[in-house]
């Protein structure tokens, strides 16, 4: 038995003693109660039976009778949500014109039951809420985010071996007089950061096929390694139908897997962009004021050059690259199986 339940039971034991006495006074004296809580005790039990004869926290029956109902209780909260600076009357008064009844005081008692009674916990509120609250960002504001913001700028592509993912875009270097505009396609190896690159006057779906063709492809074949993904934005001269467009059908004769970036997300081809303002910096701005080309050749002679000494004699200061060229790190991350075959292959030469 409980203690609750003991006390109920001395209580009812009173009650029965009053009876069988006929003297409450007498009754009470021998239990040890005053006449005000034997009146009470048998008003409960008169009122609730058994169950009135347990004590009870004050609070523990159940709401008080005149608080507001739970429509009103959300009401009061939603507007001081909205308005948090307004006092109890006026925000009766506010519900009121709504056509929520409400008194000021009732408000008031709201208050205190959710800790809201002065205006600083009113604003803390607000600002807590206003925290929680889910924004959808614009394309400026993601682009803006992305710029200054360093968890945006420490993301990066990760990859493992040599030809796991290559990077293609096309570039518009500028106007040639007598010629035109001149386009360079550039592919790069993200992993090694090996980078080829050839200057056309056009950019077609035939000028990208025929740098992989030409100079890509047989690179990798050389080294027994082959590109298991292409990454590229959505061109035309990239991207199509991939039953009928010269680029899609090509990759799928050469069994590589083809991504592509978000629409106006340059930043997520990072190492083929960056690529290119390192060839404006270092080359393009160079060149472009020591020499006056009068054709694409001559541009292409001089383009090659730099791409020798850019893979093979250049340090690159890119991440994970510690200094070391981009062909060093190329035959470093070729496959084992790949680089037994390579050297025994040049050892039979």
């Amino acid at each position: 038995m409980t203690t609750d339940e003991k006390v109920a039971r001395r209580k009812l034991s009173l009650l029965e003693l009053a009876q069988d006495l006929g003297n409450v006074s007498r009754a009470c004296k021998v239990m040890g109660y005053s006449r005000q809580q034997f009146y009470e005790i048998r008003r409960n039990f008169q009122t609730y039976g058994s169950e009135g004869l347990i004590d009870r926290l004050p609070g523990a029956r159940g709401p008080h009778p005149n608080r507001v109902s739970e429509e009103i209780e959300e009401a009061v909260l939603a507007y001081c949500l909205k308005e948090p600076t307004h006092g109890c009357l006026r925000v009766a008064q506010s519900l009121a014109l709504e056509g929520v009844t409400v008194s000021s005081m009732g408000v008031r008692g709201v208050w205190a039951r959710h800790n809201l009674q002065t205006k600083h916990e009113r604003l803390m509120r607000l600002e807590q809420a206003t925290r929680e609250k889910r924004v959808e960002l614009t394309e400026r504001q993601v682009r803006l985010l992305e710029r200054f913001s360093p968890e945006f700028r420490e993301r990066h592509i990760i990859t493992n071996h040599t030809g796991e993912l290559v990077a293609v875009d096309t570039f518009y270097v500028g106007q040639l007089k007598g010629v035109g505009k001149v386009y360079l396609q550039t592919v790069i190896d993200c992993f090694s950061r090996y980078a080829w690159g050839r200057l056309y006057t056009s950019k077609l779906p035939i000028t990208a096929v025929h740098v992989l063709n030409n100079d890509v492809l047989p690179f990798f074949e050389k080294h027994n390694a082959r590109i298991s993904t292409i990454l590229s934005d959505n061109g035309r001269e990239f991207c199509g139908r991939p039953d009928t467009h010269p680029y899609e059908l090509f990759l799928q004769l050469e069994e590589i897997e083809h991504r592509t970036t978000r629409v106006r997300r340059p930043q997520s081809n990072g190492f083929v962009e960056r690529m290119h303002r390192t060839l404006l910096d270092e080359h393009f701005r160079i060149k472009g004021r020591e020499k006056w080309y009068e054709s694409v050749d001559e541009m292409q002679t001089d383009l090659d050059d730099y791409l020798v000494r850019y893979n093979t004699k250049r340090p690159h200061q890119g991440r994970d690259m510690n200094g070391r060229t981009p062909y060093a790190v190329f035959m470093k991350g070729l496959p084992k199986e790949k680089k037994t075959v390579a050297k025994s292959a040049l050892k039979t030469a």
